[in-house]
């Protein structure tokens, strides 16, 4: 089936002891939810026909609801073609096309989590401020309750705080942390942690890295030797690099993806914070402006609030 999510074969699908993953993303998206089905329910409070009329309605309610213009032209031009293709007259049919609109978006991109190789790396970048330290901590603990042994490269030495709280979640994961003085280059710090990594025969390496925009140029050149370094000593492992987005700000997220890639190879997001906002809808927006897939979504607070994206699942949960 075309719309299946694609799993990394040795990272299986954590349950939660008190809540299945549906329940906890369909609750971590209630604010979006309440305001992307408050939005939709109002265009069909009115349902008559289907017609043009409607079609400009729901795009309204669409770009109303973080989706972003571009993203919602083209839902509701697929969405006209499906309508007409399918004999579409009900309002129910209308939901369930827009439902399949939606997921066809998301499911343009791969997502799954490439960690074939022994060891593998995960790079996160992100700006200050996006919960870049929990979420590594948070992926580091749903990888080791996947059996793999994780170890984390402290690299944004820049702030003092940074490494602090890092260590913390670390702690919290039961992974092992590698860490040097504050202003040391960063570079160095991943260098030894690959060591580590090697002689400690860990399964993954996450490192963190400075989230500074204000000097892209110096933002670049940190980030490239950090590259050149893991390139150099494991050429043969599976890489991913992943931007860590704040959901709250919206359709400034769809922004900084855009600002980011034109300084690192992104090949994935990490969507945080989802659970605090009534602009979910912008992760439609993210994967189809940028062709970038969503990887991960912080549905909560706790160690294990870290879900795997799932289309399905986020689609179901919305409408």
């Amino acid at each position: 089936m075309r719309n299946m999510i694609k799993y990394d074969s040795n990272l299986k699908k954590q349950g939660d002891k008190t809540m299945g993953f549906f329940e906890k993303l369909k609750q971590g998206l209630s604010k979006t939810k309440s305001s992307f089905d408050e939005k939709i329910n109002n265009v069909f409070s009115n349902f008559r026909k289907v017609d043009e009329e409607l079609l400009e309605e729901l795009e309204e309610a669409l770009i109303m609801s973080d989706v972003g213009v571009e993203t919602s032209t083209k839902i509701i031009s697929n969405l006209r073609d499906r309508i007409k293709k399918e004999k579409i007259e009900d309002e129910e049919g209308v939901k369930n096309a827009l439902r399949l609109e939606i997921r066809e978006i998301l499911d343009e991109v791969d997502n799954s989590l490439k960690l074939e190789t022994h060891p593998s790396v995960i790079l996160v970048v992100g700006v200050n401020g996006v919960g870049k330290t929990t979420s590594i901590g948070k992926i580091a603990n749903r990888l080791k309750q996947n059996g793999k042994k994780v170890v984390i490269a402290a690299a944004d030495t820049f702030r003092a705080a940074a490494v602090e709280q890092l260590e913390i979640w670390a702690n919290r994961a039961g992974c092992k942390m590698v860490k040097k003085e504050e202003g040391t280059d960063p570079a160095s710090v991943v260098f030894d942690a690959i060591q580590i990594t090697k002689n400690e025969n860990a399964d993954v390496l996450i490192c963190d890295t400075a989230g500074r925009l204000h000097n892209k140029k110096y933002l670049m050149d940190e980030l490239v030797k950090i590259k050149k370094v893991i390139d150099k000593e494991l050429p043969e492992s599976s890489k991913e690099v992943l931007m860590v987005l704040d959901a709250t700000t919206g359709q400034n997220a769809i922004a900084q993806v855009k600002a980011f890639k034109e300084t690192v190879d992104i090949n994935g997001i990490i969507l945080t914070k989802l659970d605090g906002t009534a602009k979910g809808g912008v992760v439609v927006g993210i994967v189809s402006e940028n062709k970038m897939p969503v990887k991960f979504v912080g549905v909560g607070e706790q160690i294990d609030d870290m879900e795997i994206f799932n289309s399905e699942d986020f689609v179901r949960a919305l409408i």
